[in-house]
């Protein structure tokens, strides 16, 4: 039996890039830090800040590019995907991703201080299979199903 699942809760560090594939598909980027903090054997307060690269794609991409900013708070679940390449410099280049299949906005209603279109309510949950009943209209918050 094999599992390959991410699940984390973190703040966006940049806006979501969208962009289209040839073939007419959405495909959206974003980075999420998540932070671990620890008292150390002296009481000290420690914290640690891992950085995650998250890609979303079709329907997901496209709402997680109209509602997110920097700075929202989500969780993210999805699966680990890395991709290798070799640079000019002839060294060999490893990038690992987090295919999201979920996304759940975590931040407050009022709390949105960025000029992107409010959020839906706290801990609304988006997943990626199930487009919205009228996928070929623009996503209205009232209009999502869940």
């Amino acid at each position: 039996m094999n599992l390959n699942k991410a699940m984390i809760i973190g703040n966006l560090t940049r806006d979501p890039e969208a962009k289209t594939t040839p073939a007419g598909q959405t495909v959206t980027s974003f980075g999420v830090a998540t932070n671990l903090i620890w008292t150390d054997a002296n009481g000290e307060k420690k914290e640690r800040v891992e950085f995650h690269n998250v890609v979303a794609w079709r329907k997901l991409a496209e709402i997680c590019a109209q509602y997110l900013h920097k700075g929202s708070k989500v969780y993210i679940e999805g699966r680990l995907q890395t991709h290798d390449w070799e640079g000019q410099d002839g060294v060999k280049r490893y990038k690992t991703e987090i295919i999201a299949d979920n996304m759940i906005m975590l931040d407050s209603k009022g709390s949105n201080t960025s000029s992107a279109p409010s959020a839906p309510k706290a801990n609304d949950n988006y997943s990626q299979p199930e487009p919205p009943a009228n996928s070929g209209d623009e996503i209205q918050v009232e209009n999502i199903p869940f």
